[in-house]
C-alpha cells in the first residue's frame, strides 16, 4: 500500500517511523510519505493561511497551496488516491472502515490546521483531480489538527495489511471485530501476588479457571460471553447494530444421528443458495448431495447440530485429513439464513476447531473462489489462502491456519 500525507507539521508524523509501521515501512510492505504543504507556497513567509471570508474567529488555510500539494501527490504513481480529511465533521472511523481502507491501494491524508480547510479545496480535489474525498471523524470531539487522526488512521489500517502483524490470529478477536469489544486477556503466572503491598493485604489475583482448563469449547464459550458482558457494561450503544446471542449457549448441541440426515440436507441447500448464485451452478455437492452422501459424511465425520426450540438451526463438522493425520478438516459450517449475523457461525467454527485431538497441529478449510465474503470471514478467523491449488474442486479454494495450543495449568505457573 502507498500512503501520502500532506501536513504543515511533518516531525508530527515521525512516530511512524517506529514500532511494528516502522518495520513495514523499511520490509516495502507500506510505501509511505510525508509531505510539507509549506513547500507549494509561493511567498517569503510561507503563508497556508488566511481569515475566514464572512467574519468569525482564528484562521482557515488557504486553497491554491493545497490544490497544488495535492496535484504533486496524485502525480506521484499511477492511478488516484484515496483523499482522507480528518475534521470533525467526517464520517465516523471505525474498525469496519479501516478494513475497508486496508484493501486500497493507496491513500493520501490531508492533515488540515486551525479552523480547517477552505470548503472548494475538495471540490477541486473531486472535480479536477478525480480524487474520491472521504472527511473523517476519530470521535466527537475537536484536536488542534489532522496530525493526530493521521497516525491513528494509518495505524489502524496499516496493521490490517497481510506481513505488518507477526500473528495473524492476533488480529481475529480484537475489540470492534464483529462489533464487540475483546474478551480479557491474561499471561502467566496464573497466580499472581503484587510484589507492592496494597490495601488488599498482598492477596493473589487468579487467572480464570476455564483458562487452565485446555477445553477448547470452554474457553471460546467463557470468551464469547466476556464479549458480550463487556459490551454491555461499557458499549451499550454498540448493541443497537448488532444481534446479541451467547453464541451456542441458547441452542441445543449434540453430534448428528441419522434422525437429523432430513433436516441437515434442507439446511445445507438453503445455506449454499448463495454461494450457487455466485458459482452460477447448482452442480456441485452441497447442492446436490442427497441421503446417501449424508449418511456416508455421518460416518466420516464428527458432525454436530444445534438446535432451537426444536428446529435444526446450525451445523458444522470435522474430521482428520485422510492423507495428512496433523490437519483437522473443518467443514459445512452452516447457520440457518434467518439467523445470520449473530455470532452463531463464528461460535460453530471455534467449537468445531475445539473437536481437533492434541496432535492435529493446523486447520483446513475449503471455500467457493468467488466466494469473497465467505474468504473474509475465515480470514477474520485466523485463517489464510493456502499456497497450492484446491484439490477439492477447480472453483474452490483451500484456506489453511496453524494451531494455537492452549497449555496445561502447570506450564502456567511454571
Amino acid at each position: 500500500m502507498r500512503i501520502d500525507i500532506v501536513t504543515i507539521f511533518p516531525e508530527y508524523l515521525a512516530p511512524l517511523e517506529l514500532s511494528l509501521i516502522g518495520t513495514a515501512r523499511r520490509n516495502g510492505l507500506i510505501d509511505l510519505a510525508v509531505h510539507d504543504l509549506r513547500e507549494f507556497t509561493h511567498d517569503r513567509h510561507r503563508t497556508v493561511d488566511d481569515t475566514p471570508v464572512g467574519g468569525g474567529a482564528g484562521m482557515v488555510m488557504r486553497p491554491q497551496p493545497w490544490a497544488e500539494a495535492l496535484s504533486h501527490v496524485a502525480g506521484l504513481a499511477p492511478g488516484r488516491p484515496r483523499l482522507i480529511v480528518p475534521t470533525p465533521s467526517g464520517r465516523p472511523f471505525t474498525q469496519a472502515f479501516a478494513r475497508e481502507l486496508a484493501g486500497e491501494s493507496w491513500l493520501a491524508l490531508a492533515c488540515g490546521r486551525y479552523e480547517g480547510i477552505d470548503e472548494r479545496l475538495f471540490s477541486y480535489a473531486a472535480a479536477d483531480l478525480g480524487l474520491d474525498v472521504v472527511p473523517v471523524s476519530l470521535g466527537d470531539f475537536v484536536v488542534n489538527g489532522g496530525e493526530v487522526a493521521a497516525l491513528a488512521i494509518v495505524e489502524a489500517v496499516a496493521r490490517l495489511l497481510p506481513g505488518v502483524v507477526g500473528n495473524a490470529e492476533s488480529l481475529v478477536e480484537e475489540s470492534h471485530e464483529g462489533g464487540l469489544l475483546e474478551y480479557p486477556v491474561y499471561t502467566k503466572p496464573a497466580r499472581w501476588v503484587p510484589a507492592a503491598p496494597a490495601a488488599s493485604g498482598g492477596a493473589a489475583y487468579e487467572v480464570p479457571a476455564v483458562l487452565l482448563s485446555g477445553n477448547h469449547a470452554a474457553i471460546a464459550r467463557w470468551r464469547d460471553e466476556q464479549r458480550a458482558e463487556r459490551t454491555v457494561a461499557r458499549r451499550p450503544d454498540l448493541l443497537a447494530g448488532t444481534a446479541l446471542v451467547g453464541g451456542l449457549a441458547d441452542l441445543e448441541g449434540r453430534e448428528a444421528t441419522a434422525a437429523d440426515l432430513p433436516e441437515l440436507i434442507v439446511l445445507t441447500r438453503a445455506c449454499w443458495v448463495p454461494e450457487a448464485r455466485e458459482m452460477e451452478t447448482v452442480d456441485f455437492p452441497p447442492m446436490t448431495d442427497g441421503p446417501v452422501e449424508h449418511a456416508r459424511a455421518l460416518r466420516e465425520w464428527t458432525i454436530w447440530v444445534w438446535r432451537s426450540g426444536g428446529r435444526l438451526v446450525a451445523s458444522g463438522r470435522g474430521r482428520r485429513d485422510p492423507d495428512d493425520p496433523s490437519v483437522w478438516q473443518v467443514g459445512r459450517l452452516m447457520v440457518a439464513p434467518d439467523l445470520a449475523g449473530r455470532g452463531i457461525g463464528r461460535a460453530v467454527l471455534a467449537f468445531v476447531e475445539s473437536l481437533a485431538p492434541a496432535d492435529v497441529t493446523s486447520y483446513w478449510i475449503n471455500t467457493g473462489r468467488r466466494s469473497l465474503r465467505n474468504q473474509r470471514i475465515y480470514k477474520k478467523a485466523g485463517y489464510r489462502l493456502a499456497p497450492w491449488e484446491s484439490a477439492v474442486h477447480p472453483e474452490t479454494v483451500d484456506l489453511i491456519k496453524p494451531r494455537r495450543l492452549v497449555r496445561s495449568c502447570e506450564w502456567f505457573e511454571g
